[in-house]
């Protein structure tokens, strides 16, 4: 009876570890081309690992992050349907680079303080790379 206890209690131990591996949060940005009139853009779903920011860059076809146009908070997991107001006009044919910036190392919780190349609220990078979507402005 001991045995039969320890073997489902194993089991059981087993089956947990694998259920948490196969969902784990791994970071990642899913968006689509989308109009950009009404003055927001959306993501589909955002995973993170911490709480953060979702951050609307400009970019072109070198695919670099350019100037900041908008970002809307973001909460550790999975959160479906993200808008970000954007703070300038943006065109269609635009391409705009959805990216995860964690809200680490800057001076206020809650607060973006992230500029072009600064480390307070910067990029998230998973094996040395961006978690971002490009999209384009429809």
């Amino acid at each position: 009876m001991k045995t039969r206890i320890l073997t489902a209690a194993a089991l059981i131990a087993t089956a947990s570890t694998a259920f948490a591996a196969s969902h784990s949060m791994t970071p990642m940005v899913d968006a689509s081309d989308q109009s950009v009139e009404n003055g927001v853009v959306s993501a589909d779903k955002i995973v993170a690992d911490a709480n953060g920011w979702l951050v609307v860059h400009r970019t072109d076809a070198e695919m670099k992050p350019g100037p900041v146009v908008g970002h809307a908070p973001l909460r550790k997991g999975e959160t479906m349907d993200v808008a970000a107001i954007l703070t300038e006009d943006v065109a269609a044919g635009d391409m705009l680079m959805l990216m995860v910036h964690s809200e680490a190392g800057g001076t206020e919780t809650g607060i973006f303080e992230y500029t072009l190349g600064a480390k307070e609220d910067g990029p998230i990078k998973i094996d040395d790379k961006l978690v971002m979507t490009v999209i384009t402005a429809q």
